[in-house]
């Protein structure tokens, strides 16, 4: 198994990951695919020193990620961080006229991995953001999301992280069940949008 039952798992991202976590409880995972996965794990290895930790906030943008990374994440001292950030910078664009543009994103997520690196030996998964075209509206803000997947994966392949496909992973899954089956308003996952991210996390770490 590539989780060791000694590990210490951060997630961290936005509101996907956030889910409803009670933040005066540190140990609280929320609602959604972090607790899904951390059921798993902790069902598979029965390892009472394996640490679980969910630090996503909703709303955040990758600055807030990078602006918090300190406290909330290598303050931890993690051995694996688990990232999903990207899709707040582009709804931003659309809801309040305040855009981060490609160039931007990019700079802000190297600097938070750049942290990581320096100031950690962890192993590094990177989620990329993704996208149902739910309502019909959400068409429009690829123009401003795809370039953000791009600097994604590129990060993963600049850093050797490992990257999770999730915008092909829930476009092969509209195929099969509508769109709002997964995520009802295009980016927020239901229960099975978040079921389907714990099974790609589980599969990549070898545990499916």
């Amino acid at each position: 198994m590539l989780i060791d039952a000694h590990d210490t798992i951060l997630f961290t991202g936005d509101s996907i990951t956030d889910c409803g976590r009670d933040r005066a409880n540190a140990g609280h995972l929320g609602f959604g695919y972090a607790f899904f996965i951390a059921s798993r794990l902790q069902a598979l290895l029965a390892a009472p020193d394996l640490k679980i930790y969910n630090r996503g906030i909703s709303g955040n943008r990758v600055r807030d990620l990078l602006g918090r990374v300190d406290a909330d994440l290598i303050s931890l001292k993690p051995s694996v961080v688990s990232i999903l950030i990207g899709i707040n910078d582009t709804w931003r664009c659309y809801d309040s006229n305040n855009p981060t543009g490609a160039d931007a994103f990019e700079k802000d997520y190297r600097t938070l991995l750049e942290k990581i690196r320096d100031h950690l030996d962890a192993r590094v998964i990177l989620l990329e953001p993704f996208l149902l075209h739910v309502p019909a509206d959400r068409y429009a803000w690829r123009e401003d999301l795809n370039p953000k997947i791009d600097v994604t994966r590129k990060l993963a392949v600049e850093f050797e992280a490992e990257l999770l496909p999730l915008d092909g992973i829930f476009a092969q899954e509209a195929a099969q069940a509508p769109a709002a089956y997964w995520a009802a308003d295009g980016v927020h996952p239901t229960a099975a949008g978040h079921a389907l991210i714990a099974e790609a996390w589980l599969e990549n770490a070898g545990l499916t």
